[in-house]
């Protein structure tokens, strides 16, 4: 009622939204987080993809927090305060410093987790990257795309 009020009498006044605040630390605990109702961690990630001038498609991988353990697709934790959605974009910022047009899930699968002995639930969106970073919170390092190539 109150914002209904104050915009007829100031209706000249339009507010400048802030398009591109992104939080340089990462969440972290388990305060948050999901499972499902049989106790499987509610995990969720993004391939994130671009077009090259020439059509072909790049896909971003990070490189695992160890060292020589490979390469692995951005994902994390769904947090109970947060939609898949923000969730997965959410991540994918976190740990490889993109973001973009996020498309429809790709589906559900189950994976024991290599660190825990548990199972988790994984949830994957193509994501068709529009932005890339200069910083961002994960200690992960990304492979990044070639900037003579970059979508900006």
């Amino acid at each position: 009622m109150t914002d209904l009020y104050v915009s007829l009498f100031i209706s000249n006044y339009s507010p400048t939204p802030i398009e591109k605040v992104i939080s340089l630390v990462s969440r972290t605990g388990r305060d948050l987080q999901r499972y499902d109702t049989t106790g499987y961690r509610q995990v969720v990630g993004c391939i994130p993809y671009r077009y090259k001038n020439d059509g072909e498609i790049e896909v971003l991988l990070i490189s695992a927090q160890k060292k020589g353990k490979g390469m692995l697709l951005p994902k994390g934790g769904w947090e109970i305060d947060e939609s898949i959605e923000e969730a997965a974009l959410r991540e994918t910022m976190e740990e490889a410093g993109v973001t973009g047009h996020l498309e429809e899930t790709l589906g559900k699968w189950q994976y024991k987790s290599k660190r825990h002995n548990m199972v988790h639930d994984g949830f994957m969106f193509p994501l068709l990257v529009s932005e890339q970073f200069e910083q961002w919170p994960s200690l992960l390092t990304p492979t990044e795309f070639p900037k003579e190539s970059s979508p900006m």
